[in-house]
């Protein structure tokens, strides 16, 4: 009986995205590994029964590890839960004792547990409070609605959201404020599109998620997450990323890209520079898609994409955010 069907469904609150493409891509797994996006804990619970020595399970989310309190304690000292975020996982890996990691997995993005969950705000399909903070500390999206400019409202939609209608929409939630509830929101919204088609998403999924990115800096952690995986990756360490929407995935192709062997020189006429030894060999030059299977089972799977590269000997680099296509900063926002 395999791995994935001796697992108690109720003992797992989501599908853990792409775990059997990942477990496939890595295996044989081996030596100490960081999931930088705890969650739900089911990439590191995967990650463990197939053979790691050790994970450290990272998470901002309090909530998160508090839920992995009733099964975390069977897999020992093999398993460390630290609150803190990935963009900061070299230093809280060295604070757990570890000063190389074999193998660092991040899923980047809102987790099944939070858009479940009413009372988080993050979803337009149920009434909680407008909050959307993975951390539970800082502005929330009620914070950023009721108080940011027009045009820095417009900005952050069209943007992180890549929404078109991004002038209209900031224009009636201006007109509207204050605003303090998911569908209230969402109502505003709705007014400002066309109804959705027969299997297209809701009118508010764009901004929703705009608003989403910009209160936790999702962007932002995941260029200073990228970075501090390559400090912390050992020699042929392996760094897992998987995504969820264009904006996320562009990033880390583009680092994976520039850290490569096979990175582009600056135009098709000039070569690479001679003087920049590659830091990552990529083993996915097309990112991994869930199967028709999977998207069947999890329907949110079905956006979710994997790349995965090999760290090689060349010391690590500090990645330009502007050249991984980071957004520039929005007037108004901390």
């Amino acid at each position: 009986m395999s791995a994935a069907a001796r697992r108690d469904p109720a003992a797992e609150p989501h599908v853990p995205v792409l775990r059997d493409a990942l477990l496939a891509a890595i295996a044989p797994v081996a030596g100490i590994w960081i999931d930088g996006t705890f969650g739900a804990g089911g990439h590191a619970r995967a990650l463990l029964e197939a053979g790691a020595a050790r994970v450290l399970g990272i998470d901002r989310d309090p909530v998160a590890l508090e839920m992995a309190a009733g099964w975390a304690g069977r897999f020992g000292d093999r398993l460390t839960l630290v609150r803190g975020g990935f963009g900061d996982l070299d230093r809280l890996a060295r604070d757990a004792g570890i000063g190389s990691a074999d193998g660092v997995l991040l899923d980047i993005g809102v987790s099944s547990m939070q858009l479940d969950a009413p009372e988080r705000g993050f979803s337009f399909l149920r009434d909680g409070p407008l909050d959307m903070r993975m951390g539970r500390e800082g502005p929330s999206a009620a914070d950023l609605v009721n108080s940011l400019p027009e045009a820095a409202l417009a900005d952050i939609l069209y943007r992180y959201g890549e929404e078109r209608a991004a002038r209209r929409i900031a224009r009636a939630i201006v007109a509207a404020r204050p605003l303090g509830s998911t569908l209230a929101l969402a109502r505003v919204i709705e007014g400002c599109l066309p109804p959705a088609r027969p299997g297209q998403p809701h009118p508010a999924t764009r901004s929703f998620q705009a608003l989403r990115i910009a209160v936790n800096d999702e962007l932002g952690e995941l260029v200073r997450g990228l970075a501090a995986a390559e400090r912390i990756l050992a020699p042929g360490g392996l760094l897992a990323v998987i995504t969820f929407h264009s904006l996320e995935d562009r990033i880390v192709k583009r680092f994976l890209q520039l850290a490569s062997a096979d990175a582009p020189g600056p135009s098709r006429h000039l070569p690479r520079s001679a003087g920049a030894a590659p830091r990552f060999a990529r083993l996915t030059r097309k990112a991994i898609a869930p199967d028709a299977a999977e998207v069947a089972a999890n329907p949110r799977a079905r956006s979710a994409r994997l790349r995965i590269a090999r760290r090689l000997q060349a010391p690590p680099a500090t990645p330009d955010p502007a050249a991984l296509g980071l957004p520039p900063a929005i007037a108004g926002m901390r």
